[in-house]
């Protein structure tokens, strides 16, 4: 067991971590400044409805997991510092043109969604290259203060972005939140350039082979082959889907049908990340006291609760404290969750399987994100957004299920 001082997240991690983690910080926070500005722009300028909405969310998570697929053998066997400013760079680009459009008069849904199929592709590649290149810049025993410190960091821009994003949005218009997250797409990769040269050692497979998609199925065979990680994956893959097939049916109740302001829509969500720091500090404490394997089951258990709230928000201030309530118990747990599993992932996956399985994972997740967010616009539009959201809600709740549990769970508790 690491000490204590490791645990809690208080060690000093270096000068190449600290700009990773000011560069991770910076564009964390440009994304969530202009949280959810694309359902923003087709709800308030475009008028789009639930339908609409869910499959922009659904068609960019899709393709972008699809265009990813053969780039996470690619970043496999190159140095991930340079992927990782490429893939700022592209994002940044690809945000600049909403702004851009929009000046012209010629913004549109099929250029939101080719913007949204970019970006998501970009944040796969990014994602997998960055967990590869955590571990190897830091030794096995600072890796959970360091997503630790990961998942601070985002609860932190949660807390500030939306709210902050949403009175920008009706000051200065539609795109301005967009631009800024442009911006910080720029910055993080000249923080990620100030990390400097460094030691990284990369695969050793003969470039002249290619790309194989092989290299990205030994992702899932290792995940499925590991009792360790199968069912945490399954588990990811269902929570990860139900909660975010309900991010645009709320979207459209609450700045469409309920009337909700976009800085009340932003400050719902806000207000509740303070969970978010809380949890996230605490998950080293936890994992030290109760270890592993009680601390991902008792807080993966308790996120599938708290959705079903959601179906119950009205109007005015009773509507945006309910959202607000469940928000907070919802973003608590998993917060607690995340850098307990983000660890656990790092450490199971061999030195020469760690992108494979992080893009794996990544592709996963966005395809049934994408499934269940184009599904749950039809059930939408043929129903309403409540009774979407009532069914997410009710389906989270056999989620617990897939959980590790009996000689699993002791496997996994050995790894703590």
């Amino acid at each position: 067991m690491a000490d204590g001082s490791k645990e809690t997240g208080r060690r000093r991690l270096g000068r190449p971590f600290a700009w990773l983690w000011s560069a991770y910080t910076i564009s964390t926070l440009g994304t969530y400044f202009a949280f959810n500005a694309f359902s923003l722009i087709l709800i308030r300028v475009l008028h789009s409805g639930p339908a609409q909405v869910a499959a922009l969310s659904a068609s960019g998570a899709a393709v972008g997991a699809l265009v990813a697929v053969p780039l996470g053998p690619w970043v496999e066997f190159r140095r991930k510092r340079p992927v990782m400013m490429a893939m700022d760079l592209l994002r940044f680009g690809a945000m600049l043109t909403i702004p851009v459009a929009y000046g012209f008069g010629v913004l549109s849904f099929a250029q939101l969604l080719a913007v949204s199929v970019v970006v998501g592709a970009a944040d796969i590649t990014f994602t997998a290259a960055s967990g590869a290149y955590l571990r190897s810049l830091l030794p096995r025993e600072d890796l959970l203060a360091a997503n630790g410190r990961f998942e601070s960091a985002q609860w932190s821009s949660i807390v500030i972005g939306p709210p902050l994003g949403g009175a920008v949005f009706a000051l200065l218009g539609p795109v301005a939140t967009v631009v800024a997250d442009a911006v910080s797409y720029l910055l993080s990769a000249l923080g990620i350039r100030a990390i400097g040269a460094d030691r990284e050692v990369v695969g050793t497979r003969d470039r002249s082979s290619g790309l194989r998609m092989a290299d990205l199925a030994t992702g899932w065979r290792h995940i499925f082959g590991n009792p360790a990680l199968r069912p945490l994956f399954l588990n990811s893959a269902m929570v990860n889907a139900l909660i975010m097939a309900g991010e645009p049916l709320l979207n459209v109740l609450m700045l469409g049908r309920l009337g909700f302001a976009p800085w009340e829509y932003g400050l719902a969500f806000a207000v509740p990340c303070l969970g978010g720091l809380l949890g996230s500090r605490l998950a080293p404490r936890l994992v030290a006291r109760y270890g592993r394997a009680a601390v991902l089951r008792t807080a993966g258990t308790l996120r599938a609760v708290w959705p079903l709230g959601l179906p119950l928000v009205g109007p005015g201030l009773p509507g945006l404290l309910l959202v607000i309530v469940v928000e907070l118990g919802l973003i608590t747990t998993i917060s607690v969750y995340n850098p307990v599993l983000a660890t656990h992932r790092l450490e199971q996956a061999g030195p020469d399987n760690v992108t494979r399985i992080l893009s794996a994972w990544s592709i996963t997740s966005k395809a049934s994100i994408a499934a269940a967010t184009a599904l749950w616009g039809l059930i939408a539009a043929a129903t309403s957004p409540r009774f979407g959201l009532g069914l997410a809600g009710a389906l989270l709740l056999a989620s617990p299920l897939l959980l590790p549990r009996g000689a699993r769970a002791e496997a996994l508790a050995a790894t703590s």
